[in-house]
């Protein structure tokens, strides 16, 4: 059966009136931004063009109960000593050219990423632990010598320098460059329409920039898990804005739009069948420099910790936007520990008994400070600003202290913070891959904030490298009783998107997970598993 999912206005009618007699059935959504140069997540992470986790197939994903789940790997295993993993590729598995997906694209992907410029290197130091990674990205050893390598057509290893239980997890992010495509055009192969191959469940049909449309229509080559239900996806970044994807949803112009704060509400009362909600599985909170008075004193940060009122920040000042945050895990992540999060109780008596322990009684001669956040889009672009407004008066209320607040562009905020250019930061933060060592990692042994706590490290060394889950979820716990105990953060919100979808779609993406939830933000999964009747 033919259909047509709309969404994007005048551009998606006039890419009606002009298909072929046989319409293409077609899902347009909004996306991440189009005008990225490349096509490529393993050229680029942060500036890639909306698409390219469709084009590429990963070794693994994520479904939509967040269970790993076999993608381009059919299987793997775990040497004995922890150190080597060995990957079997699925037969079967070509290029939209016809060429054969070969174990040594994944191998060169990895090899481009370490030697150009790659920014997203760190995950594969921090996370993976590929051996040679570090000192490859250093330019102290040669690329050959990485822990990856292709055994045969199918087959790929890697070695890592410390046993990492949750490796199939990380290569979720681990997408093939297709060797033979870049041997003939160059790094510039992902830049063109005419010159990208896919691997994935979609290829790009067309990239118009200058109207924020990426157009995909579905790989007929693709064999794996995961295959596409539409024969085309547009994506409008612009419809991202529920400002505008709001009105041509109404117009019966879109079948998906976000919701702000605003629009809630009105949608709840109006299509209350229709909203779908995506834990996004980020975490905004507060950091320190531990090192820099006044928050090298313990003292301090466990005052800030307790004059937080979570419950009030979320269901008054953010609404909709965010639930309340008492862990860096959200609930419904793996790992997540509802004992430990019931410990961020908002307790004003204990906040003030910390500043005068702290010598601040009633924040008496605490110094001025000022607190920074970043510009951004999205769900945090909504949550921070009133966050840090509502922070500002509840320090002053509870604490007795002056908090000034400045926001900054995203590359000079991330500047300040990896040089320590401020003592007060709200820091956002959301997974990269579905394990607890994702978020316990940015704390660890310097991580993003040059935290160095030594108790802190140890147990999550141990935790990492532990192969039993049941253990591994205790060494966290423990690690995150240190963690509130050093007050080495406090977390605030975990924040929350809501969407509206019209009757006409359908599908397994459509139907709330197990934990409540839609994720609409999942697009490998989401855009392979709906439909439109």
């Amino acid at each position: 059966m033919n259909f047509m999912l709309k969404v994007g206005g005048a551009l998606a009618l006039a890419a009606v009136l002009t298909a072929p007699a046989l319409a293409q059935s077609r899902l347009v959504a909004p996306g991440l931004s189009t005008t990225g140069t490349y096509m490529d997540y393993m050229r680029t992470v942060y500036a890639r063009a909306a698409g390219a986790d469709l084009v590429q197939v990963p070794l693994s994903g994520f479904d939509k109960n967040y269970e790993l789940t076999a993608l381009a790997a059919e299987s793997w295993e775990q040497s004995e000593d922890g150190l080597t993993w060995t990957f079997k590729l699925r037969d079967g598995l070509v290029w939209s050219d016809g060429e054969p997906l070969k174990a040594s694209d994944y191998i060169f992907s990895l090899q481009q990423a370490a030697t150009s410029g790659y920014d997203f290197a760190w995950y594969w130091d921090t996370a993976a632990s590929i051996a040679n990674w570090k000192e490859v990205t250093d330019g102290t050893a040669d690329v050959s010598t990485l822990g990856i390598k292709a055994v045969d057509d199918h087959t790929i290893t890697v070695t890592t320098v410390t046993p990492k239980p949750y490796l199939p997890s990380v290569v979720s992010l681990w997408y093939p460059t297709p060797k033979h495509q870049f041997d003939k055009v160059g790094e510039d192969w992902s830049t063109n329409v005419d010159t990208i191959v896919a691997s994935g469940p979609f290829k790009v049909q067309s990239w118009e920039k200058s109207n924020n449309t990426v157009v995909l229509e579905k790989n007929e080559s693709y064999t794996g898990p995961w295959q596409a239900q539409v024969d085309e996806v547009e994506i409008d970044s612009s419809l991202g804005l529920p400002e505008v994807g709001l009105p041509a949803f109404l117009a019966g112009e879109a079948d998906i739009s976000n919701l702000n704060a605003g629009q809630i509400p009105v949608m709840r009362q109006r299509m209350p069948d229709n909203l779908r909600q995506d834990a996004v599985f980020a975490v905004s909170y507060i950091s320190f420099d531990l090192d820099s008075p006044p928050f090298d004193n313990v003292d301090v940060r466990r005052a800030f910790y307790y004059a937080v009122n979570r419950d009030e920040l979320t269901s008054t000042v953010l609404r909709d936007l965010a639930a309340p945050a008492g862990s860096i895990l959200a609930p419904g992540y793996p790992g997540y520990n509802a004992e430990m999060a019931a410990k961020a109780v908002f307790d004003p008596q204990k906040a003030k008994d910390f500043m005068t322990a702290a010598g601040y009684p009633d924040g008496k001669g605490f110094p001025e400070v000022e607190i920074w956040f970043r510009e951004e889009g999205g769900a945090n672009g909504a949550i921070l600003p009133p966050t840090a407004q509502y922070l500002q008066a509840q320090f002053k209320e509870i604490l007795g202290i002056t908090m000034n607040i400045k926001i900054m562009p995203g590359k000079d905020w991330m500047e300040g913070l990896l040089a320590r250019k401020n003592n007060l930061y709200i820091a956002p933060y959301g997974y990269d891959y579905l394990d607890p060592s994702n978020f316990f990692g940015i704390f660890y042994n310097g991580g993003r904030h040059n935290y160095h706590v030594a108790e802190y490290d140890a147990l999550v060394a141990q935790a990492d490298s532990n192969p039993v889950w049941e253990e591994r979820l205790k060494l966290y716990a423990q690690a995150e009783q240190v963690m509130i105990d050093q007050g080495m953060i406090v977390p605030l919100v975990h924040p929350l998107t809501t969407s509206v979808i019209s009757d006409a779609i359908g599908g397994d993406a459509t139907v709330p997970n197990e934990n409540g939830y839609t994720p609409f933000g999942a697009f490998s999964y989401m855009y392979t598993h709906i439909t439109k009747n």
